[in-house]
């Protein structure tokens, strides 16, 4: 009966097969992610499932409004702007930015006894 192969000659054999197989050398067994490297690309799979966006009529008034001097109607945007000044009139608006450091004192807390 043959004696234990020794752990050279194993590491040789592991050498031998890795690079017929196109395969990594880890005698140390580390974790390096080759599974996963080895996998393919999830990319391109993803943006083809999703359609491309198409022009919409925004984009071409974006796009051509200075050449040709177009202008557009966004019922969806003027909808949103009347919708803030009614709140604004109602007192239900945002508050207006505070522009000097003056003010910005005035509306901090005031901290210590009452």
């Amino acid at each position: 009966m043959a004696g234990a192969i020794s752990r050279e000659r194993l590491l040789q054999l592991t050498k031998l097969q890795t690079s017929i197989f196109s395969q990594t050398f880890n005698p140390e067994r580390l974790r390096l992610g080759n599974k996963i490297l080895r996998q393919r690309l999830k990319g391109p799979a993803l943006a083809a499932y999703y359609p491309r966006k198409s022009t919409t009529i925004n984009d071409m008034l974006r796009q051509f409004k200075d050449k040709f001097g177009l202008s557009g109607w966004n019922e969806a945007e003027e909808d949103r702007l009347e919708s803030i000044q009614i709140a604004k009139i109602r007192g239900k608006g945002a508050p207006k930015k505070i522009r000097t450091a003056d003010g910005s004192k005035k509306n901090k807390k005031k901290g210590g006894k009452k």
